[in-house]
């Protein structure tokens, strides 16, 4: 089943090997290094080599910093007759790995690096500059840290990296599937629950488990289908997911559809694939229980644009491999476990029907507009970063109280208290906006007489001169430097501003940095092309510098202050 998937999304794609060799690939993509410390006294090396492209062997050579290096085993190549040098020479492709004995480290420090330099062409005749690649390993730990850093290629955490090189699908499979779990309780995920709470609350008074999981699984599998055609084209592609999905009209559209939803649970009308499209899918299925099927499918794929823009760690290591590996089976293998994993939330609802979800009786309806209150809500956060804050709180606020009268409408205790909680906060969000607030989540904050923490300040940068000023700026001042990757509509950005920045253990260490932050909201060339920079497919990503302005280390994802204070003892060599 997963296979007959992903061939669809290989088909989908329209990869064709002709134009990605119309252009030369970046020196990081034709030549991508990594590295692992594989015990105490050795470390492993790999280098894997573009189609079409080759590095010499007699310039490949390794030394390290902080550690002492034995001699490599380097495998041997093929001769060829090279006409820079006018002479034969062996040079090396595909992939290769070898191994370095580690002779000694110095123990009065807590890290060695390794640097590998090498040199490599390309069959159509350009030859690249010699290349310096660099990863810095913990001196006391045998394996490298999570989020080691490349100064000639931008990664993902080491972990992830080796297990997709290793091209083992018996790895790689139950590993994504595993973080996928991990993401299913994202805010990224979560919207989608009561879309298909909604679709199967709809199937009426006769939908059992068995029915609700057929439901919620070909609406996981629609999901998964498109989150993962979605991955694999902006791999190739080398854009970023996220800002794309961001654009005005897909964000309308998807606002749109969601309300016109909503309305279907207020029984404005009743939402169903037009008849003439429903006649011939039964037709092709020869059941109508199964013609409903493939709507939920569709409506599954059309979801999978609010997972798209969650940019973690385990998305951005399956893009980078498809983007310098351009391997688009294993890598839509590992997207598509990942979809799969992040669907655990979804086909619960399913399992759940008829205990969780109400089958028959009055709640049927009182759940069913429940649901289209949820949706209206889901609409305004889709549309969000093309409001203005005082108009998204008004509509929240407005919602909130339309709703809350609705409710007090009903006999029960229970919900003319809830109606009461809905109606304080919805006039929270109204006086929040008459008082000039722009804080959804906390709209009467400014009103405080407290001391509120606030966010770490940083200076924005607009561009690739602006970020390389700033840089050669603090290698003067002998600074490391935290670059953050920003935008209004990232979920997990705001996170770490209300939740991460604001720790005193963090600000302390933050305090003795230089914060550059670039926002790339509105995702124009120059944001574009600082994510290119770096290889990085959306926000949140950190990364860091040391004090020669190299990079030492990256975030991507949220994390929480205990976990952050730990990255910038690791990466940006502050005092603890």
């Amino acid at each position: 089943m997963l296979g007959y998937f992903l061939l669809i999304f290989c088909l989908v794609t329209g990869y064709n090997n002709a134009s990605a060799e119309a252009e030369f690939l970046q020196p990081e993509q034709a030549f991508h290094f990594d590295s692992r410390q594989l015990s105490p006294d050795k470390v492993e090396v790999t280098f894997v080599i573009a189609d079409g492209y080759y590095m010499y062997r007699d310039r490949l050579r390794f030394e390290a910093i902080d550690a002492v290096l034995g001699a490599a085993t380097i495998p041997r190549g093929q001769i060829k007759f090279d006409e820079t040098f006018q002479k034969n020479v062996e040079t090396l492709h595909g992939s290769i790995t070898l191994e370095i004995p580690l002779t000694s480290l110095d123990k009065s420090k807590s890290t060695f690096t390794l640097i590998a330099h090498s040199q490599g062409c390309s069959d159509q005749g350009l030859c690249y500059v010699p290349m310096e690649s660099k990863r810095i390993f913990s001196s006391s730990q045998f394996a490298v840290n999570r989020n080691g850093s490349a100064t000639s290629t931008e990664e993902s955490p080491n972990g992830l990296n080796n297990s997709l090189h290793s091209r083992n699908l018996l790895s790689i499979v139950p590993l994504f599937l595993l973080l996928g779990l991990g993401l299913a309780f994202t805010p990224c995920v979560l919207p989608m629950v009561p879309i298909l709470s909604s679709i199967i609350v709809g199937e009426g008074a006769h939908v059992g488990k068995r029915r609700g999981l057929a439901l919620s699984l070909s609406y996981s599998l629609g999901m998964a289908a498109v989150y993962t055609a979605l991955g694999i084209s902006a791999g190739l592609l080398g854009e970023g997911l996220a800002a794309a999905l961001q654009n005005p009209l897909v964000l309308s559209m998807f606002g749109i559809l969601l309300v016109g939803l909503s309305l279907s649970m207020f029984n404005v009308y009743h939402f169903q694939i037009p008849s003439a499209l429903q006649s011939k899918l039964v037709h092709f299925s020869g059941r109508q229980r199964t013609g409903k099927l493939v709507g939920v499918f569709v409506m599954g794929a059309i979801s999978a644009l609010i997972v798209g823009p969650c940019v973690a760690a385990p998305l951005a290591s399956a893009l980078l491999y498809i983007s310098q590996t351009r391997d688009i089976f294993i890598g839509g293998f590992a997207l598509f476990s990942l979809a799969i994993g992040m669907s655990v939330p979804l086909i619960l609802v399913g399992l759940s029907t008829g205990s969780l979800l109400p089958r028959v009786g009055p709640w049927m309806e009182s759940i069913k507009q429940l649901f289209g209150v949820l949706m209206l809500a889901m609409a305004l956060w889709i549309v969000s970063p093309l409001l203005p804050r005082w108009a998204l709180m008004s509509a929240l606020g407005g919602l909130l109280i339309g709703y809350s009268y609705f409710l007090s409408r009903h006999p029960s205790i229970f919900s003319k208290a809830f109606a009461l909680m809905l109606l304080v906060l919805g006039l929270f969000e109204l006086v929040g906006v008459t008082r000039g607030s722009k804080d959804v989540f906390s709209p009467l904050d400014h009103l405080s007489t407290s001391v509120r923490k606030e966010s770490v300040k940083f200076l924005r940068i607009r561009s690739i001169p602006e970020l390389d000023n700033a840089l050669r700026q603090a290698k003067s001042q002998h600074k490391s430097v935290m670059l953050d990757f920003y935008a209004d509509w990232c979920v997990a950005c705001v996170e770490m501003e209300r939740l991460t920045f604001t720790d005193d253990r963090v600000q302390i260490k933050l305090a003795q940095m230089v914060l550059l932050q670039v926002d790339v909201t509105e995702n124009n060339n120059d944001d574009r092309a600082l994510l290119k920079r770096f290889s990085l497919y959306g926000p949140p990503g950190m990364i860091f510098f040391g004090l020669d302005s190299q990079e030492t280390g990256r975030v991507i994802g949220f994390e929480p202050a205990d976990k952050f204070v730990s990255s910038l003892s690791s990466f940006a060599k502050v005092p603890s």
